[in-house]
């Protein structure tokens, strides 16, 4: 939000350096993020100065340019080449001399120097309106008065207005300082606290008179819920014009573009007092009523941007007796707005439910000023002196008049918040003791009003605007930011107690699970939770299952996740269409579930690989990220949780076209495989996808039951012995996993399958698996004689469960 320094002083005068000013702002809460300086004509016009144009003639080598010389108060004249049509002997004209630099109208700037325009020397530049920042014509240079001296500077001539302006970000919850008058409310409170008495000047309405009647325009409201007050008035005999140059340099210091002297005047009155208004043009009011009322769903209206929007059931419009005009509190109409024909108007102020405007602007995808000041909670009770207040500055600028009664539909007062405010808590809160007097000081330099005093503490009535201030706590905040947390004394000693923690907290195992995929050059994500409903399908799901936003930001993000999967493939899609094929992801997150009659969340640990598994090089080929690495990526995860004895079984879910699940007990521990075609074409991808979904919650409970066993290492060698095995085509080899460690319960340490062959110098339907077994005894070393016993007892195992052959 801009706020100049020039406007804040009309309603608080002070004489501060802006920076002083700044750092005060700070202090309250209204953070000053930056202060910028304005200048009504950019540059100054420094380094422009009223030359007297001595000669005129055609220049020797262009048809339209002129040759001249000018006076500009220096011994010798300015020989100048000029290509404006209407220059002439005579002329009092503005002078850019050499060094200046000119800013345009449009952005561009311009350094004036010494140099040939076809072979004519030209020392300067005579200027015309929209060239010095003064005005839009450029039809020639511009004539000024003939009795002015040469060399006299134009920033003497035309007054040049310097601001600064404070660059404040506003939190959502101070809509009471959204508007120049707040701030300077704020500032009041604060300049007290410092000892210095400031009067808060307001605009005087006194003089507002209704000059006739001619122009009554009835008024209604169907649902006051939606508008609780709605206030209009008629002027009428107006002459629509450009704004004087005092408001243009108003609205233009913060960052406003002047339209015309009624527009103008409620984009002033807006950032002034912080009250949107809207004035429509009174000769297209059909009937001559208004009606604030919702229309029927699907009709078409024509904003003032020229776009049309189809009207839901609930937006809140302001009509006539025929059609919508404008979307209440959001957006006017394209028929209805002030034009330069426009004569008369009716002027509107009101106050509207903040939620249903936020939800209608959502809903367009509109966001204005008047809006944003809605959205917030404006002030209800400065509704009419609002209106006033603009309609005496329109009738001043327009040479208007009023025409009606002031039109006040408030039917249901709203009340001040009441609030106790106890001693003891302010103490508390605060941590030091601030004297009473001090306190009901503050409250009162804020607007609150202290209803009774007793000696446990206060009653107090709060405004209505500060829609933030409705508890106790609420008031201590107010009291201190003015006070001024500078001010609160620290205690030296920092008390802490050391909280003991499970080293099987949440976020610790992520660390660590996420350090191990880091190591191996995965990249961590963290994507939105709201997604686009579409993806639920593609996975057999129902609208029952989803868990919908009720006011979304938009259809695409209409709906929180169900599955961690479109997340990691829309990162996916976002890499691959920018050149980088070889992706390895993982995200920690959380899905959305319906349960019940209300919902619930799910931890979830997703991996995604695409591509090779490692950057090519001399020294090592490109592999590309097969199942068989991202399982082995999978079985390190729940190696280093601690995670054994899990089995596996085929998954045959809508997400693979082939992958497996681990389980333990009645528990699904994670699900892996390649990602179907149907999915990856939803998303346009076209490389092989491979993806793990863990159930993280499932495993950190896992963990948490885990016993740490000590084993010191064996003093004692291990013996590795291998079998070549001709085996079935469909024997897994987790089934020799199985008979063997049965078989070996005590001295089998570890099986391991290191080669595979299945070429056509094997019988049909055959395979041929190289396995590794390791032997070790901690308490003596093995003798030849026992490793045979064991291998040939294993031998025989394999050859009567399985059908196996040594090779």
């Amino acid at each position: 939000m801009q706020i100049s320094y020039n406007w804040l002083k009309q309603f608080i005068p002070i004489d501060w350096e802006p920076t002083r000013v700044a750092e005060l702002l700070t202090d309250l809460g209204l953070e000053v993020e930056g202060i910028s300086e304005f200048e009504s004509v950019r540059g100054g016009l420094l380094g422009v100065v009223v030359g007297h144009v001595l000669t005129c003639e055609k220049h020797p080598n262009a048809d339209k340019l002129k040759l001249t010389t000018v006076d500009i108060g220096n011994e010798e004249p300015l020989q100048i080449v000029c290509g404006a049509p209407n220059v002439a002997k005579g002329q009092k004209v503005p002078v850019a001399t050499v060094g200046t630099t000119l800013y345009m109208n449009d952005g561009e700037s311009l350094k004036i120097k010494k140099g040939k325009i076809r072979g004519e020397v030209s020392e300067g530049m005579i200027c015309a309106e929209d060239e010095l920042g003064l005005g839009d014509d450029h039809q020639g240079i511009m004539v000024l008065e003939s009795t002015l001296e040469p060399g006299t500077p134009l920033s003497e001539l035309i007054e040049v207005e310097s601001d600064h302006v404070f660059e404040i970000g506003l939190t959502p919850n101070r809509a009471d300082a959204m508007s120049h008058y707040g701030v300077a409310r704020d500032l009041k409170a604060g300049l007290r606290q410092k000892g210095i008495q400031k009067e808060l000047l307001t605009p005087s309405v006194s003089n507002f008179i209704v000059a006739n009647r001619s122009r009554k325009i009835s008024v209604s409201v169907e649902d006051h819920n939606l508008a609780p007050r709605y206030c209009g008035v008629t002027i009428s005999n107006m002459i629509v014009q450009p704004s004087p140059n005092w408001l243009k340099n108003r609205l233009k210091a913060i960052g406003l573009k002047p339209i015309n002297n009624v527009v103008d005047t409620t984009n002033y009155v807006l950032h002034e007092l912080g009250q949107p208004l809207h004035a429509f043009d009174a000769d297209r009011i059909f009937g001559k009523e208004i009606i604030v009322k919702t229309v029927e769903a699907g009709t078409p209206f024509m904003t003032l941007d020229g776009e049309q929007r189809i009207l839901h059931r609930d937006d809140l419009m302001i009509c006539d007796a025929e059609k919508p005009m404008c979307i209440a509190g959001v957006f006017g109409g394209i028929n209805t707005g002030v034009t330069e024909n426009t004569k008369a108007i009716f002027l509107e102020s009101a106050f509207f439910d903040p939620v249903s405007i936020r939800k209608t602007a959502k809903r367009h995808g509109l966001s204005t000023d008047a809006s944003f000041r809605f959205e917030r909670g404006i002030d209800i009770n400065n509704v009419e002196y609002a209106l006033q207040r603009a309609a005496l500055l329109i009738c001043e600028l327009t040479g208007g008049e009023i025409s009606c009664d002031v039109v006040d539909l408030y039917p249901k007062k709203k009340e001040d918040h009441q609030v106790f405010l106890t001693f003891e808590k302010i103490n508390k809160l605060i941590g030091q003791e601030i004297p009473r007097d001090v306190i009901k000081s503050i409250l009162t330099s804020l607007e609150i009003k202290v209803k009774n005093v007793t000696e446990t503490g206060l009653g107090l009535s709060i405004p209505f605007y500060r829609i933030d201030v409705t508890r106790e706590v609420d008031v201590i905040e107010e009291i201190l930011r003015v006070y001024g947390y500078n001010n609160i004394d620290f205690d030296p000693k920092l008390h802490a107690s050391i909280a003991t923690t499970s080293r099987f907290e949440d976020h610790m195992l992520q660390n660590q699970v996420g350090n191990l995929l880091a190591a191996q050059g995965f990249h961590e994500i963290l994507s939105n939770s709201l997604t686009n409903p579409d993806y639920a399908k593609l996975l057999q799901g129902s609208e029952q299952d989803e868990v919908r936003v009720i006011n979304p930001l938009s259809s695409e993000l209409s709906a929180m996740r169900s599955s961690m999967l479109f997340s990691s493939l829309e990162a996916a899609a976002y890499n691959i269409n920018r050149k980088r094929q070889d992706l390895k992801i993982f995200e920690f997150g959380k899905t959305y579930h319906p349960s019940g009659d209300g919902y619930k969340e799910k931890g979830r640990l997703s991996i995604l690989v695409t591509g090779d598994r490692s950057r090519e090089s001399w020294t090592l080929p490109s592999r590309p990220s097969d199942f068989f690495y991202l399982r082995a990526v999978v079985e390190q995860i729940l190696l280093k949780m601690g995670i054994e004895d899990y089995q596996t079984h085929h998954n045959t879910g809508p997400e693979f076209s082939e992958g497996i699940t681990f389980s333990k007990g009645n528990s699904d521990l994670v699900s892996l495989g390649v990602i179907s075609n149907a999915v990856q074409k939803r998303l346009d991808i076209k490389q092989q996808l491979l993806y793990a979904d863990f159930d993280w919650e499932v495993l950190c409970a896992l963990v948490a039951r885990n016993e740490i066993v000590y084993k010191p290492i064996p003093k004692f060698p291990s013996v590795r012995r291998d079998f070549a095995l001709l085996l079935d085509q469909d024997v897994p080899f987790s089934k020799l996993e199985e008979l063997a460690y049965r078989t070996e319960k005590k001295l089998l340490k570890q099986l391991s399958l290191f080669d595979v062959y299945t070429g056509s110098k094997l019988p049909k339907g055959k395979k041929s698996y190289a396995v590794s077994f390791t032997l070790q005894d901690d308490t003596k070393t093995l003798t030849d004689k026992q490793i045979d016993k064991i291998m040939n007892k294993i031998k025989s195992v394999f050859e009567k469960e399985v059908g196996a052959e040594l090779r």
